[in-house]
């Protein structure tokens, strides 16, 4: 039996790049994109436009569906480094997964992945290792974006406890190439090369590469355990390292660092200056306490379950800006 993947959020820095790791013969690849994204079909994949909000656009992923193993990975989804949740975030996060997870089970899909974040997971002090959990709150998690995705990750491993054989990552901060603009992290770095960035701050998360988490997404779906989550992080960077990083491989300038108090002072009028340039802000309330949070995230479940293991951030970075560069290059 033919093995088939649908993957929601295709042209999409994750999704894209589990596409690209997937076999080119030996499987069928349906990739959702939205109705005004332009992908070209090439060798075993072909692009469905459609729209997780809309149950009717998402059935063509699942046509003649009959002598398939199908496999769906779900990475579509919005981003949002804003304290609230706003009515489209809720829509395209949560009501998004659960029209998902309604035709998946359906079709009677053999497995599910949901890519959610670990910002579904509450965050404890500074000196607790973050793990794995197997229940998920939006009230214990703050920001828009957490909430969403802890009520989506909730509705995940329901659907597993109703027959659905589901399972969960949780990335840490992606980072990697081939990234676009809705990347926060990729945007960082593509300022800095640009002398677009005017500072650093101190502070810092877990930051992995992108093609990290795509593999470890198809090894959680290969070999993870049905109603099972998996952290997917690496470890901890200051943002002034990150920084470092690019200016030792670029020879850019390096910038000032300013303490949290400073940028958060500061952060009211970066937004301002960020909305008149029709730039979207890196340096947002919500981002400087997430930089303050504690982003101890152990991986160790996913290291031993699936065989997981992040790459140096270094190789990360250079591959970023070389990336960047030949990106450049072609446009």
């Amino acid at each position: 039996m033919k093995r088939l993947y649908i993957i929601t959020g295709a042209n999409g820095h994750l999704g894209n790049t589990i596409i690209s790791l997937l076999p080119n013969t030996a499987c069928e690849i349906r990739g959702l994109i939205l109705p005004q994204e332009t992908c070209i079909d090439h060798d075993n994949v072909h692009y469905i436009k459609g729209d997780v909000c809309d149950m009717d656009s998402l059935e063509p992923l699942f046509s003649n569906i009959e002598d398939k193993e199908v496999y769906v990975i779900h990475t579509a989804g919005i981003i949002n480094i804003q304290p609230h949740v706003s009515p489209k975030l809720y829509q395209v996060n949560v009501n998004g997964t659960k029209n998902m997870l309604e035709l998946s089970k359906r079709y009677h899909v053999k497995r599910f992945l949901y890519t959610s974040s670990v910002h579904a997971i509450p965050e404890k002090n500074n000196l607790t290792l973050i793990k794995e959990i197997n229940h998920f709150s939006q009230s214990s998690v703050e920001g828009g974006y957490a909430k969403t995705k802890a009520e989506a990750s909730q509705a995940v491993l329901e659907a597993s406890n109703n027959g659905l054989c589901t399972m969960i990552v949780h990335p840490s901060g992606i980072l990697g190439p081939n990234g676009n603009s809705s990347n926060h992290l990729v945007q960082m770095v593509v300022d800095y090369i640009q002398g677009k960035l005017p500072a650093c701050v101190n502070g810092g998360y877990d930051f992995v590469d992108v093609r990290d988490v795509a593999n470890g997404c198809l090894l959680a779906l290969e070999k993870g355990s049905c109603g099972n989550c998996y952290i997917l992080s690496n470890r901890y960077y200051e943002i002034k390292d990150v920084l470092a990083m690019a200016h030792q491989i670029t020879g850019r300038r390096k910038l000032p660092v300013l303490p949290l108090w400073l940028a958060k002072a500061a952060s009211p009028i970066m937004c301002k200056y960020a909305k008149i340039r029709h730039q979207r802000p890196l340096y947002t309330p919500y981002t400087l306490s997430t930089l303050q949070s504690n982003s101890r995230f152990s991986h160790d479940k996913a290291t031993k379950e699936l065989g997981y293991y992040p790459r140096d951030l270094y190789d990360t970075i250079k591959d970023t800006i070389d990336w960047y560069y030949n990106h450049l290059n072609k446009h």
